[in-house]
């Protein structure tokens, strides 16, 4: 049975954990015994012909023995102390989703495994149990007892997008993993597992956080000296514990998987396979609308106050336009799982501030000012244009000679393109922006010079045609900001753009901003 291979597995763990801890006291066992002789007059009594020989094996045992209960002592120290990582997420109480907590619950009962303790959300596509927090902590190497119900962690896309039955579907795998997390022996091998692993990880520490999550916060600097030496026979020790259990742990782990998916076959099977659908579609919806909508906005200070919403009217797009995502809408009409919370909205708002600091940090500015999707057009597309075309005519001033500045105009632009300088244009724009801006890696890929010059063009043509032409700005979204003239959106003007940047061939360009009555010699507001 898959629940006995894993407390099998968790057997042995602990078994390495209580070998380490015998061989740890082993020399202190010896030294006592020695010293015991010594007093007693049984082992190299005084006077006797080998009294000298074992008052040297005790003195080097005593030493020995002193040493490795230092080191034992360091290494007990360091895992008591090790903050186990923990994924950001915001707790939501029973009052506030009485029912979410009644269909949880009534998923354990079903499943007869213990309910979780808790419910958190978190602004990712996937969900898990968290081991609660105890009310102290306890020792690595020190049994538990009692271990406390775990908190179940659900990504808040999935309950947006998703209907009631089928986050019971999903979520019946999950809370199936109750059972295993409330085997002592299980619950102790984790825990010990879970020390190895945040003792051995040199990266950043947990702090609390938003919403009652951890944030991660950098890590302390180097300690010098005997510190430093102490760190590094700790951390030796340290790895092979953890070499020595990784194989038991992987079975572990496996074996609880194997168990908490074999028990929740009987919960809304069929149901689960069209949910498993609906994951992979909230994923790639969740990834766009932070990538295209979001980020412009954060790159700005602003968060915007409802991303689950959002997610929801992405996805509703998709149905519309994508033919492979015909039959999705139909699931519109059900009720969705988010209505099981009380407040929904303010839910929404605590994930959105937290996705924010989680996948891009904090703002220039210091603090985050909380964005409306009615204020998207205004605040982010059209002051992220002109702030694109700022930092554009700014790289054109140090390229001017004499450094003399010139108006900001589309006529001045495309002269210097058709003139070849695209490449040294591009240059000076990558140069800038790396002083002036900051990087978000989890959602976007290294950019070259020449792809930022492209979105500073498109953005300064893009002013141009609202000052001019009657253009505004709009959201899309899958595809975040747009440009709208005649209150139709523009998807022609990529490639113009990449002609002028990267071949130098302003004429394309040119022609479309002819056709949509734009000025080129007036200058841009910015």
């Amino acid at each position: 049975m898959a629940v006995d291979t894993a407390r099998a597995h968790a057997q042995a763990v602990l078994r390495i954990r209580g070998l380490a801890l015998a061989v740890a006291v082993l020399p202190a066992a010896v030294a006592v015994v020695l010293l015991a002789g010594r007093f007693t007059g049984r082992i190299g009594a005084a006077g006797s012909s080998d009294a000298a020989g074992w008052d040297a094996v005790r003195w080097v045992v005593c030493a020995v023995a002193a040493l490795t209960l230092l080191v034992a002592g360091l290494t007990a120290r360091a895992l008591r102390r090790a903050v186990p990582p923990q994924i950001p997420a915001v707790p939501v109480e029973r009052a506030g989703a009485p029912e979410l907590y009644r269909l949880i619950d009534e998923l354990a009962e079903r499943l007869d495994v213990p309910a979780p303790s808790a419910v958190a959300l978190t602004p990712d596509c996937d969900s898990w149990l968290e081991d609660a927090a105890p009310p102290r902590r306890p020792h690595p190497l020190r049994p538990h007892p009692s271990p406390a119900a775990p908190v179940l962690v659900i990504g808040s896309p999935f309950l947006w997008w998703m209907r009631s039955g089928e986050l019971r579907a999903l979520l019946a795998p999950v809370v199936a993993g109750t059972a295993a997390s409330a085997d002592p022996e299980i619950a102790a091998a984790r825990r010990f597992l879970r020390a190895l692993d945040a003792c051995l990880d040199s990266g950043p520490a947990a702090a609390p956080g938003l919403g009652g999550g951890t944030l991660t916060v950098p890590p302390a600097p180097p300690r010098r000296g005997p510190a430093r030496l102490a760190d590094r026979i700790t951390r030796r020790i340290t790895r092979r514990l953890l070499g020595a259990c990784r194989g038991h742990s992987a079975e572990l782990e496996r074996s609880v998987a194997g168990w908490a998916s074999e028990q929740a076959r009987t919960v809304d099977y069929g149901l689960r396979i069209a949910a498993q659908e609906q994951v992979g579609l909230a994923y790639a919806g969740w990834d766009r609308l932070l990538t295209r909508v979001a980020l412009p906005a954060w790159r700005l200070g602003r968060h915007p106050a409802h991303l689950n919403a959002g997610v929801v009217a992405a996805l509703t797009e998709l149905s519309r336009r994508d033919r492979l995502a015909d039959g999705y809408g139909t699931r519109l009409g059900d009720r969705p799982a988010c209505d099981l919370l009380e407040e929904p909205g303010a839910v929404d708002r605590a994930v959105s501030r937290l996705a924010a600091e989680l996948f891009f940090g904090r703002p220039a500015a210091g603090t985050w000012h909380e964005l409306e999707w009615v204020d998207y057009p205004a605040e982010v597309v059209d002051a992220g244009w002109r702030a694109r075309a700022a930092a554009l005519q700014s790289a054109l001033d140090r390229l001017a000679p004499q450094s003399r500045p010139g108006a900001p105009t589309l006529t001045r632009l495309l002269a210097r393109l058709a003139e070849g300088d695209g490449e040294r244009l591009a240059a000076a724009l990558a140069a800038q922006l790396a002083r002036t801006t900051t990087p978000a890696p989890l959602l976007e890929p290294d950019r070259t010079g020449r792809d930022l010059l492209v979105d500073h063009v498109t953005a300064m043509v893009c002013c141009a045609a609202v000052d001019t032409a009657g253009g505004a700005p709009g959201l899309d979204w899958l595809d975040g900001p747009v440009l709208l003239l005649g209150g139709v959106r523009r998807t022609d003007l990529a490639g113009p753009v990449a002609q002028a940047v990267e071949q130098g061939q302003d004429g394309p360009l040119r022609a479309w901003l002819d056709a949509a009555e734009v000025r080129l010699e007036k200058p841009v507001r910015l």
